[in-house]
């Protein structure tokens, strides 16, 4: 009988340890395909591509939304859609320098603050700066008008529910004198050309990431990457800035061929309403 008890008992434990291998080879893959459609592969942006921006949502069952979403992102911003909103108030922003890094995700650059590099308030929920990526060209339009880059600075706050709210604020660029952020980091972006790596930059302060302006478009939309999610809280700075073909040119060279224009086309507005926040007009 004791024979049979301690057999039982290690069949037990081969069926636990079983069980909890399975449980964390099953975790990792999770967190590994993660990653992957952060450095890409899975995904390009070339038109007609069985992997581009047409067929995003239906390369994985978890980018549905990319197909069937309802409020995606980008949107044209046309002005018969928008409606002034006064009250929206100046953009408060508190950003503080902090150490960051540079990273070639093979589908755009970015710029990562390790830490605490403070915040924006939206509706007064504090979010807190994680990273800005480049696109070019720009991915949202202004009465049907493509500019020649867009910078996504990118605000996260975790909720009471588990879920992350996520805020971005895009700034538009047109060709003119060369952008003062990407004439700093230029040498750090060259000895990325083509290699996924990432590089210590030292202490960044994103308040030298200047918006130019107080007007803004605000509505309601989604990622423009994979996995599409939705919820996501757009302003988009009116005033255009500048930025020098080479540093265009130079974008497009780091990354992969696929993405040297890594902009989504726009999608339905579906009839969401786009706010617009001009101190100066009243409604």
């Amino acid at each position: 009988m004791m024979m049979k008890h301690q057999s039982r008992i290690k069949i037990s434990q081969r069926i636990l340890l079983i069980l909890v291998t399975v449980f964390l080879i099953h975790s990792t893959k999770i967190r590994t395909s993660a990653e992957e459609v952060e450095n890409e592969r899975e995904f390009d942006y070339i038109k007609g591509s069985e992997k581009g921006p047409s067929h995003w949502g239906e390369l994985n069952k978890e980018w549905e939304a990319c197909k069937n979403g309802e409020m995606q992102s980008p949107i044209d911003l046309s002005n018969k859609r928008v409606t002034v909103v006064p009250n929206l108030g100046v953009l408060r922003k508190n950003y503080k320098p902090h150490n960051a890094t540079l990273v070639n995700r093979g589908h755009d650059i970015s710029l990562r603050w390790i830490g605490d590099a403070g915040s924006i308030d939206i509706n007064g929920t504090q979010l807190f700066l994680k990273q800005c990526h480049w696109h070019s060209p720009s991915e949202h339009t202004i009465n049907g008008r493509r500019y020649d880059m867009e910078l996504h600075m990118v605000h996260e706050s975790p909720e009471s529910n588990g879920k992350t709210k996520v805020a971005v604020v895009g700034l538009l660029f047109k060709i003119g004198r060369p952008n003062p952020i990407l004439s700093k980091l230029s040498n750090y972006i060259k000895s990325l050309v083509d290699k996924e790596e990432e590089k210590n930059i030292g202490v960044f302060d994103p308040s030298d990431i200047k918006f130019g302006g107080k007007k803004y478009y605000r509505y309601m939309g989604s990622l423009t990457v994979p996995p599409c999610t939705e919820g996501v809280i757009w302003t988009i700075n009116k005033k255009v800035g500048t930025v020098s073909r080479e540093q265009i040119n130079l974008l497009r060279e780091a990354v992969h061929d696929h993405a040297e224009k890594n902009a989504r086309p726009t999608q339905p507005l579906n009839g969401r309403g786009i706010q617009f926040y001009n101190p100066k007009r009243k409604e």
